[in-house]
């Protein structure tokens, strides 16, 4: 497909798009398809104008022999931008917490606003940087260029074009009113059609390789893909209202909507926060250290362990409620066994600096992939436990499980991610190293400094939540309203706000540092050493 091909359809959905609003049967779906309409409106524009983020000075490249980096490079600067929107949105819905004044109604109220902060660094941040990586990982390993010429442009634009659609769909309330705010049936559509894409991109490059073994980041790449496929159809399996409306009905009811809700909201993370991210772990901590993995048959049997076990652990969310108490602990008996297979992995990638272990002192980029590691240690130690129903019938509805969350999210997600993005920045466009490695030292200690607080106050208040809302007097009656513990949350809610500004604050010095590396600059940090030579000693 050509530039004029790829604008003449942008175009026509354009002009579908502008119909779909003016024979709208309600007005938010008519909101909606304008949104859409300016959205490929502006797609439009783009291609005509050909903009590229090739390296400067670079033509653009046309030997279909060579590697295809361009869309990479691309999804690198989008899962920057997406990574900032979404940490931003996080600070204002933590400090709506703290003051409720803040919510502005009806748009930019807390329960708009908080789908907005979890899609956009999930999906929208999370997901373009597995998007971003993938493409280059699958490309290096099976050294062969991705299948399909411009089918892998659709899918970058394709997913953008669905996050900006969810993300405006949540503001305007348009979703699915279910647990997660699913958006609604178009927009589930386009994603399946995006996603199948993705897959056939993926699996086509994996099957003409010239390789001919597949790297373990692979296989974790691929389950991450079919198994996201496999989630998102089911659960979003719903009847549309009206093809020109917004309303649609679930296919499922009750408790079993409640049970297909956790099977995909656990597995999304087991597979698109969790196997998805070991895929990045397996082949960046071993390059940025360069060391081989340490155990390549631990990491296969961590593989087929986890995918295994994963898919099982879903109903330990649905502790206490009318789910079978069968399927409650079949969750919880799977979820303490990835204890196991999770801890293997978490060792498998430390123990990759065997023999290198000076590099955490001397590279920032390799300590942000430890402590990545180490807080995906913490997280899969502390999910199996809060799993257990006795620990659950404290922890369930408090702030720790959104602390264990974000632990997660922000230690293990953001943290090994970051490091993907400044190794991939010099070499995606063709710079000698990072505009600052002084600056990468900034965010690693803003970023750990944030999760630090945030996590270690929401545990607390957690802990705290739950004592006083299980506190019985003499006569048995509860000793404090519901209302007295919101009251108490107020300092843990404020410095939850401060942690995610440092956070941010450390999402911003990565913005800048990945928009002057591609400038071509270079700051002199002859204070930094990035090798340790020895010098020789008298002898005594």
């Amino acid at each position: 497909m050509n530039y004029t091909t790829e604008t003449v359809v942008l175009a026509v959905a354009a002009y579908l798009a502008m119909l779909g609003a003016a024979f709208a049967h309600d007005h938010l779906f008519a909101a909606h398809m304008g949104i859409l309409c300016l959205c490929l409106v502006a797609g439009t524009l783009l291609l005509v104008r050909n903009v590229e983020f090739s390296p400067a000075g670079q033509q653009r490249r046309v030997d279909i022999s060579s590697y295809f980096d361009e869309v990479i490079r691309y999804g690198l600067i989008a899962t920057v931008f997406w990574g900032v929107v979404g940490f931003l949105v996080g600070v204002v819905i933590a400090l709506q917490l703290a003051f409720p004044d803040l919510n502005i109604a009806p748009y930019l109220n807390f329960g708009r606003l908080r789908p907005v902060h979890t899609s956009a660094v999930i999906f929208a941040f999370g997901g373009n940087a597995l998007i971003m990586t993938s493409f280059y990982v699958v490309q290096r390993t099976c050294r062969a260029r991705l299948f399909g010429g411009s089918l892998a442009w659709f899918v970058f634009w394709g997913y953008q074009l669905f996050i900006v659609m969810a993300a405006t769909g949540y503001v305007l309330g348009i979703t699915q009113a279910r647990e997660y705010a699913e958006p609604e049936w178009y927009v589930d559509l386009w994603l399946t059609i995006v996603w199948v894409a993705y897959l056939g991109v993926y699996l086509g490059t994996i099957l003409k390789r010239k390789e001919p073994h597949i790297y373990v980041a692979n296989w974790f790449y691929l389950s991450f893909i079919v198994t996201i496929a496999m989630l998102h159809v089911v659960n979003n399996l719903a009847v549309p209202a009206s093809f020109l409306g917004s309303k649609s009905y679930s296919l499922f009811s009750g408790v079993q909507d409640a049970l297909t809700q956790w099977w995909y909201g656990h597995n999304a993370v087991g597979f698109f926060l969790t196997a998805g991210f070991l895929g990045m772990m397996y082949y960046f901590v071993p390059k940025q250290a360069n060391r081989p993995v340490y155990s390549y048959r631990l990491s296969i049997i961590h593989f087929w362990a986890l995918i295994f076990m994963y898919i099982w652990a879903g109903p330990h969310h649905l502790h206490y409620t009318a789910l079978p108490d069968w399927a409650q602990t079949l969750g919880m008996v799977f979820s303490i066994m990835l204890w196991m297979p999770s801890w293997g992995g978490m060792i498998n990638g430390l123990m990759t600096l065997s023999g290198a272990w000076d590099k955490i002192r001397t590279d920032p980029i390799i300590r942000m992939m430890i402590v990545a590691i180490a807080f995906y240690g913490m997280s899969t130690f502390e999910g199996p436990m809060m799993s257990v129903k006795t620990v659950n019938s404290l922890s369930h509805y408090t702030e720790w499980t959104i602390g264990h969350v974000h632990s997660g999210a922000l230690g293990w997600v953001g943290m090994i991610t970051f490091g993907a993005i400044y190794y991939l920045t010099p070499k995606l466009w063709g710079r000698e190293r990072l505009y600052s490695l002084r600056m990468v030292n900034w965010h690693f200690w803003l970023a750990t400094l944030g999760i630090v607080v945030y996590a270690a106050v929401l545990w607390v208040a957690g802990i705290q939540q739950g004592l006083m809302w299980r506190e019985y007097n003499s006569q048995g009656f509860l000793v404090y309203s519901f209302a007295e513990t919101v009251a108490a949350m107020f300092p843990y809610y404020l410095l939850r706000a401060v942690g995610g500004a440092l956070y941010l604050a450390g999402g911003l010095v990565m913005a800048w540092n990945v928009f002057m590396t591609i400038r071509g600059r270079l700051r002199d940090e002859a204070a930094i050493p990035t090798t340790i030579v020895p010098q020789a000693q008298p002898a005594e």
